[in-house]
């Protein structure tokens, strides 16, 4: 398939299962832009600028994958990149409503902008990048969530929390 796709996400941080995704995208498009959301309604973890760092530092191996910043609205994004499709993440049914929401909201201001849903490898499907957060902020290992390097950036995060 010759055509982009974007996957939008804070990224706080990135697990195993965004990497399980953008690696299947990978294979069916000929670019994936991972854009990593400012997100004001969201407290993250880490920076915007440390989560684009941490996620270039995941995907250095994947030639056709570029990530980028964004704020404001994800079609805005999705146009400045010459993106034609939206990819998202299905871990349980619980998020399917919201995700249809939104599918059908960008469909309706952008409608030649698709939505397609993967859903994780069944490894991956629990995880979730709140949870590993709230395990990493409470001195838990979460070397098995995340890739090393986001294991240790979060080590290194919450040290002075679990040190008291």
């Amino acid at each position: 398939m010759k055509t982009k796709v974007i996957y939008p996400g804070t990224f706080d941080p990135m697990t195993n299962g965004h990497l399980d995704l953008v690696e299947r995208a990978a294979r069916l498009f000929e670019t994936v832009i991972v854009a990593v959301a400012r997100n004001p309604n969201k407290t993250p973890a880490f920076s915007v600028d440390e989560r684009i760092h941490l996620a270039k530092k995941v995907l250095i191996d994947f030639n056709n994958v570029q990530v980028v910043g964004f704020d404001g609205l994800l079609i805005q994004c999705a146009k400045a990149y010459n993106a034609h499709v939206i990819l998202r993440g299905l871990r349980a049914v619980s998020d399917f409503e919201y995700e249809f929401q939104l599918a059908s909201m960008n469909r309706k201001m952008l409608p030649d902008l698709e939505t397609l849903f993967l859903t994780p490898a069944e490894q991956y499907a629990f995880i979730s990048a709140n949870l590993v957060r709230e395990i990493a902020s409470l001195g838990g290992d979460v070397s098995q969530f995340v890739p090393a390097v986001v294991a240790e950036a979060l080590e290194k995060k919450f040290k002075h929390l679990c040190n008291k």
